[in-house]
């Protein structure tokens, strides 16, 4: 069984570099694509240092890091996730925001998924937030890229109480795999009230 931790605040300094190579690794698959390097991830990952009340969730196998998920209050996320909140006059002093779970292949389909909710939102509601969010790449079902029997993971977070909210959608750039620069893609929203 995996060994899950807690890591909040100034204490995930330790666990960046570990983050961003997990990143790098599993966000090049289908659909982000994600053609990363450590420079753009520590300016990424700068936010999440800075957070009195980040939060990191590792699941390790012995010393090894096999996955993380990750946490921050909204008003502490880039401005290009806090700013489709404003636009519907949500409070980013209630919001949560999820940023990413990474996990090594091998290591899926055996709870991890569920684990690393159950520990965001009980953080969250630790700190009073009433609202969990994330959001996700929007692909185009016939992009060149998609796998075949590709499944997105919308059933899992619906029975997770999330909702898709597919008109609060924000922009962000990154490279994709093949390209020779970042370009912006969009990212939609899933809410779940009252964390």
């Amino acid at each position: 069984m995996s060994k899950i931790t807690r890591v909040a605040g100034a204490a995930i300094h330790p666990w960046l570099d570990e983050l961003a190579k997990l990143r790098i690794r599993i966000f090049r698959e289908f659909p982000y694509l994600y053609d990363g390097d450590m420079e753009y991830e520590r300016s990424y990952l700068a936010n999440y240092a800075d957070s009195a009340n980040s939060l990191f969730v590792l699941a390790q196998e012995g010393n090894r890091v096999i996955g993380v998920s990750t946490g921050l209050p909204l008003s502490d996320a880039d401005e290009e996730f806090q700013q489709p909140f404003r636009d519907r006059h949500i409070s980013a002093g209630n919001v949560f925001y999820f940023g990413e779970s990474v996990l090594e292949p091998e290591f899926r389909g055996q709870g991890l998924g569920h684990c690393f909710f159950d520990e965001r939102e009980s953080f969250a509601k630790e700190l009073g937030y009433t609202v969990t969010a994330f959001c996700t790449v929007d692909r185009p079902l016939d992009h060149p890229m998609r796998p075949p029997g590709y499944r997105p993971m919308d059933l899992f977070w619906v029975k997770r109480g999330y909702i898709k909210y597919p008109n609060m959608v924000t922009q962000y750039s990154w490279k994709d795999i093949g390209d020779s620069a970042a370009s912006s893609k969009p990212m939609i929203f899933w809410l779940r009230p009252g964390a």
